[in-house]
């Protein structure tokens, strides 16, 4: 359990060398932590949101991107420093979903974190949508 769920917040974030910037509208402050084999390895907690309540603030020219299996999701990195702040996933190709620990401050405990077993991806999906 969280100690403090607030019901909207605006937040900005980044890479570790600030050179990406983004702000993100939240609306509902629940995260995933997926044990599939990448997120496990990034350390990623998924935030979900519509494409609209996101705005890159800088960075685009130094993102690049890595696909793998379906080549659905388009996981965005900085190539300067590495760190992935935010990606397009396979489960919502329309949205965004922003690693909350890529977030401004202290603000991972402001989220209730709930377990996915990306492991068993198929057989779970329907779980996030």
């Amino acid at each position: 359990m969280t100690a403090n769920i607030p019901e909207s917040a605006t937040y900005q974030g980044g890479c570790h060398c600030g050179a990406v910037r983004f702000q993100v509208v939240v609306d509902r402050h629940k995260a995933d932590d997926c044990n599939c084999s990448i997120c496990r390895k990034k350390g990623f907690l998924h935030l979900i949101v519509p494409q609209d309540k996101f705005t890159l603030l800088q960075g685009n020219k130094v993102l690049t991107t890595y696909t793998f299996n379906t080549g659905v999701a388009q996981h965005k990195f900085c190539r300067i420093c590495g760190i992935h702040s935010f990606y397009i996933p396979r489960s919502h190709p329309e949205s965004i979903d922003v690693n909350i620990r890529c977030l401004d401050g202290d603000v991972v405990t402001k989220f209730e974190i709930v377990p996915f077993d990306g492991a068993n991806w198929e057989q779970n999906i329907h779980k996030l949508r």
